[in-house]
């Protein structure tokens, strides 16, 4: 396998991440100004980052979902095995450094230009790299390939990167020639790195980690709280709602009220925290009672419609509480999120047409008939209204989701079989 970075394509490459560090820097440097003045300047992580000699194990994870698929990762690996763990976003640093703090060093995943790329091999010197999910860096990838083997695991091609990909022809080669597994989620993942060029034999299948994801610990105290400003209402759980999104869930649950008779405690939690402040200033112009999550210590005085959920790390264990969830992402076209955290608890659940980021798992859910599917905010108010009018039928839905969710389970074991070669490495 070539491990040099030279070449046109090499070239043209570097020449366009330059350019585009260079736009984006002052921009990247006033929005989220701490970690990327550590990254532009080679300073990584948590202050400077290890430097302590010990090779380990790299794990990168974008944001908050391939995150957690990481920590279900990490709590299989041998206790004395030295990780780092990477993110790209502040939010799947919270969640990594929450999740595995105490077991893995967390940093920020530097640029992908040569000084920090460097500069962040030389303290933590990690002898092997597991992607979860792909996001290629070919600088980090070049620079790794001579120190250890490299591994993707749950990976994914979506119809969008596939669709630019195939434009760029050889070029694909820049992402995937150091790679030396893939271990991706479907048939159809396998297919298409084949049609980009990755040879067939590094190429397997072993199945969607986040089926094997564990169950959230239970918030017991958070619980209490929702089930008191409840007050008797079923509770619905919108989860991971995105931009134009808001506005759909909250006209749903007032047709819940208006049209169908049925009053509900809304638990609304926006996707990006940097979002909270605009959905609460929605919810004040809505003009319906709502409380934050983050400025209650004990239930509301006054009764509220609407709980909006401004905390991180705290979704997840709620579906326990719900009636029914809806999850977001859906009634824009965003691609969608992972619907098996509600399915986890059996709670019936609603999504609509946008699911491209999970195809093989909506396909399952459609063929099982495991959820509701509907088109927008008028659907999503009616779904709401047949699951709190017939809970026997919606039972019985929610738990085709649990089962489907229990069949698909095992990708944990085939992902550590693929990856025993990098550990063998990093322990020699």
């Amino acid at each position: 396998m070539a491990k040099a970075t030279s070449g046109v394509g090499w070239l043209a490459y570097r020449l366009a991440l330059s350019a585009g560090m260079a736009a984006a820097a002052p921009v990247l440097m006033a929005k989220k100004g701490g970690h990327y003045r550590r990254t532009f300047s080679g300073r990584i992580g948590r202050g400077l980052g290890p430097s302590d000699g010990v090779e380990r194990l790299w794990i990168h994870a974008v944001s908050v979902g391939e995150a957690a698929v990481a920590t279900t990762l990490v709590r299989r690996l041998p206790g004395t095995l030295p990780v780092v763990l990477t993110t790209v976003t502040p939010t799947g640093q919270e969640q990594a450094q929450k999740a595995l703090g105490d077991r893995a060093d967390v940093a920020y995943l530097p640029f992908d230009l040569e000084r920090p790329v460097r500069r962040f091999i030389e303290r933590f010197r990690p002898r092997a790299l597991v992607l979860v999910e792909g996001d290629y860096w070919p600088l980090a990838l070049a620079h790794m390939a001579p120190r250890g083997r490299i591994a993707v695991v749950n990976g994914r091609m979506s119809d969008r990167a596939f669709r630019r990909q195939s434009k760029i022809g050889d070029l694909n080669q820049l992402f995937y020639r150091h790679v030396d597994r893939f271990g991706l989620q479907s048939e159809q993942d396998l297919r298409r790195l084949e049609q980009l060029g990755v040879p067939a034999d590094r190429l397997s299948v072993t199945g969607n980690l986040k089926y094997d994801a564990a169950e959230p610990p239970r918030l017991e105290a958070l619980e209490a709280l929702v089930e008191a400003t409840a007050d008797g209402r079923p509770i619905l759980v919108a989860g991971s709602t995105m931009d134009g999104e808001e506005e759909q869930v909250l006209a749903a649950h007032r047709r819940l009220t208006s049209e169908h008779g049925q009053e509900a405690l809304l638990v609304l939690a926006p996707r990006h925290p940097e979002r909270w402040p605009s959905v609460a200033a929605l919810l004040d112009s809505d003009g319906r009672p709502y409380a934050q999550r983050s400025a209650l210590d004990g239930p509301p005085s006054d009764r509220v419609e609407v709980l909006l959920l401004d905390s991180l790390g705290e979704l997840a264990g709620l579906y326990r509480l719900a009636q029914s969830a809806f999850i977001g992402g859906t009634l824009v076209p965003t691609g969608g999120h992972n619907p098996l955290e509600p399915a986890r608890f059996a709670v019936p659940t609603v999504v609509g047409g946008s699911m491209e980021n999970f195809q093989d798992m909506a396909a399952r859910f459609d063929g099982e008939k495991a959820w509701w599917r509907v088109d927008g905010s008028a659907g999503l108010g009616d779904a709401w209204h047949a699951i709190l009018a017939d809970p026997t039928t919606s039972r019985e839905i929610g738990a085709r989701a649990k089962a489907l969710l229990d069949a698909n389970r095992g990708a944990l074991d085939r992902s550590l079989e693929l990856i025993a070669p990098l550990i063998e490495d990093v322990h020699r």
